[in-house]
């Protein structure tokens, strides 16, 4: 018997402090952990354009995205981001979308700063999760990275980058400000959570292009010898910092022979 998904329910989170934009891509296998993503720096729900809708299509699993506080359409950040921003949103914005959505022990599948935040958040003992899909993510900040940032710099100074993040954010210029500004602040050069990866225990898939622009494949070593726990990669030729973009199918499949697996 051929079980049907229904429609995509979207909506806003009404948190105390903030609303939080959401689109839940329903699953055909609700007896297995649902997934929640987590965008990267410049993201929010509709940059991951049809990824989600293909993945819980694959995997048979609820699939959750939503846009952190400040991107998308979700409530404006009420102040520049310090170098702590990803912690932040690890200890307040992950759980209370889990707890709010009803998402028991998900798998969290992050992007850059997402990557980044769902290990932080993976480390603490606060809300379970039944494993880690971490695409580009970074555990310190490398001279490439800042390399790439600056040249994102230049880009949105120079071309229509602004205008075609416009199309995604409702206060464009806030987002790409408190990305890149911190991102080049004296200050963040010494930005590392690897001190946080003993303490994560979830099976993990790490994905990363070899192209990417914004980090090496070191960032992926040093989490394979941090965390206390098993760790399958991925290695993508002609590939940049969004796997998902340009190596969807195979990104797509190693995240479900992944999920299979645990």
């Amino acid at each position: 018997m051929t079980i049907l998904a229904g429609p995509v329910q979207s909506g806003m989170l009404e948190l105390p402090d903030r609303r939080l934009e959401y689109a839940r891509h329903p699953a055909t296998r609700p007896d297995l952990p649902p997934l929640l993503l987590l965008h990267e720096g410049l993201g929010s729900i509709s940059l991951w354009r049809d990824f989600p809708a293909k993945l819980a299509a694959e995997t048979g699993r609820e699939t959750v995205v939503w846009s952190r506080r400040g991107y998308g359409r979700s409530s404006s950040l009420p102040k520049p981001f310090g170098p702590g921003y990803m912690h932040e949103a690890a200890a307040e914005e992950v759980p209370a979308v889990i707890e709010a959505l009803g998402l028991p022990e998900p798998v969290l599948v992050g992007h850059s700063d997402g990557a980044s935040i769902a290990l932080i958040h993976a480390s603490k003992p606060v809300l379970p999760v039944s494993g880690l899909v971490l695409l580009a993510p970074h555990v310190f900040v490398e001279d490439v990275s800042v390399r790439g940032i600056e040249q994102a710099k230049d880009l949105f100074r120079s071309t229509d980058l602004k205008e075609r993040l416009s199309r995604h954010h409702d206060d464009a210029e806030a987002v790409f400000r408190a990305w890149n500004d911190v991102w080049l602040s004296p200050g963040f050069r010494d930005w590392s959570i690897e001190g946080d990866l003993s303490s994560v225990t979830a099976p993990l898939l790490l994905i990363q292009g070899v192209d990417d622009q914004y980090g090496t494949l070191e960032q992926l070593a040093r989490i394979e010898r941090g965390v206390s726990s098993s760790v399958d990669r991925l290695v993508l030729n002609d590939c940049g910092h969004s796997p998902h973009r340009d190596q969807q199918p195979a990104v797509i499949d190693a995240i479900s022979s992944f999920l299979k697996a645990i």
